[in-house]
């Protein structure tokens, strides 16, 4: 089963989507605006990929 969401991007607060998918047990959430891409376990919490252009991290 999938449930979406509407939401504010986190990396350009434009409109984007959140994902919840209880059979993988993933949370993905995207913006086509900025290319924004966040995959969690939904269970763990742990980022399981990410691309955000525009955040750097440190070393």
């Amino acid at each position: 089963m999938q449930v979406s969401q509407k939401i504010h991007c986190p990396n350009c607060g434009s409109a984007a989507e959140r994902h919840y998918i209880s059979d993988s047990q993933i949370t993905r959430t995207q913006c086509p605006s900025c290319d924004y891409l966040m995959i969690t376990c939904t269970r763990t919490g742990k980022v399981i990929e990410a691309y955000a252009p525009g955040i750097y991290t440190r070393k």
